[in-house]
C-alpha cells in the first residue's frame, strides 16, 4: 500500500467515489504546478475557454496541456498522484487520459452546478479516478462537493453549464439530474476544505458541484483523469470533452487506451 493511502481511503473511495489525499503534494511541486497553471492562462491551447458569464470575474478551463507545458507533464509522470490512483482503483497499471487546468479568479461567484465527468467523455469502465488539486487554500464555500455513492448509480445526462443544452446525448437517452440543491438533506453530500498539497481523488461518474469563490483569493486548480485495468474507447458520434479527434480511426471501439496520447504513468510493484 502506498504510503499516502491507507485501505480505509480505498474503501471510502469504493463506497463513496470520493476520498481526500492530504499532503501529497511538496511545496516544489506545488510551486511548479501553479507556475504550469500561470503557463496555461499566459498561452492558452484551443480546448482554452471562458467558462463565465461576462459581468461575473472569470472562470477559465483548459485541458490537454501535458504535452506543451513542461510543468504538467512534469508532475503527471513524476508526482505521486498515479500510485495513489492505483491503489484507489485497485488497478495494476495506471494510464493518464487528460490534464484540465481550471481557475476561478477572485470574486467570480458562478457555482459549477451538479454533474457526472464520464457521460461528456469518451471512455467507459469503472477503474478510473480524477485528482483535482489546489495551490491555494480552498474553503467550504468554494471546495467540490459530492454525492457519496452516486458513482453506482445511474448516467445522468451531460448538459452546458451556463446554459443548459444536450450537446452530447440525446434528449431523452440519459436520466435527467435530480434537484440536489432543493433536496440537500435526502442526499449524502461529503466535501474538504483543502490545503495546497491536499487532493480529492473521485470517480468520473461522481456527481460533484463547485461553489464561488466569494473572497479576494483564487482558486487554481490542477485536475488530472487516470484510467485503469478496465477503461475502453468509447467513441462517440459527438464532441466530446475534451475532443479526441482521429481516435476512432486508431483504436476500436472497446478497444484499451494503448494510444500515446494515453501514456502509461505507473504499474504495480513500482514507487
Amino acid at each position: 500500500m502506498n504510503q499516502f493511502v491507507t485501505e480505509a481511503d480505498v474503501v471510502a473511495f469504493q463506497r463513496d467515489g470520493a476520498v481526500c489525499i492530504r499532503g501529497i503534494a511538496s511545496a516544489d511541486e506545488l510551486a511548479e504546478v501553479a507556475a504550469a497553471i500561470e503557463e496555461v492562462l499566459a498561452t492558452p491551447s484551443e480546448f482554452g475557454m471562458v467558462a463565465s458569464r461576462p459581468d461575473d470575474g472569470l472562470f477559465f478551463e483548459d485541458f490537454c496541456n501535458w504535452q506543451r507545458i513542461a510543468g504538467i507533464d512534469r508532475f503527471v509522470r513524476g508526482s505521486r498522484a498515479p500510485a495513489v490512483a492505483g491503489e484507489l482503483t485497485r488497478s495494476s497499471t495506471i494510464r493518464l487520459y487528460h490534464d484540465h487546468v481550471l481557475v476561478k479568479e477572485a470574486r467570480t461567484s458562478q457555482r459549477t452546478p451538479w454533474h457526472q465527468d464520464q457521460p461528456y467523455y469518451n471512455v467507459e469502465g469503472m477503474q478510473n479516478a480524477s485528482m483535482w488539486l489546489p495551490v491555494d487554500p480552498v474553503d467550504r464555500e468554494s471546495t467540490l462537493e459530492f454525492v457519496a455513492g452516486s458513482h453506482l448509480g445511474p448516467w445522468l445526462m451531460p448538459r452546458t453549464f451556463l446554459d443548459g443544452q444536450a450537446k452530447w446525448f440525446p434528449e431523452g437517452t440519459l436520466e435527467e439530474l435530480p434537484d440536489i440543491d432543493g433536496h440537500r438533506d435526502g442526499y449524502h453530500i461529503v466535501a474538504w476544505e483543502l490545503e495546497p498539497g491536499d487532493a480529492v481523488f473521485f470517480h468520473m461518474l461522481t456527481l460533484h458541484a463547485a461553489g464561488g469563490v466569494s473572497r479576494d483569493v483564487r482558486r487554481r486548480v490542477l485536475s488530472v483523469r487516470f484510467l485503469g485495468d478496465d477503461m475502453v474507447h468509447a467513441p462517440r458520434r459527438w464532441r466530446t470533452s475534451p475532443p479526441f479527434p482521429g481516435l476512432e480511426s486508431e483504436l476500436a471501439s472497446g478497444a484499451p487506451l494503448d494510444h500515446p496520447l494515453f501514456p502509461v504513468l505507473w504499474r504495480a510493484g513500482t514507487r
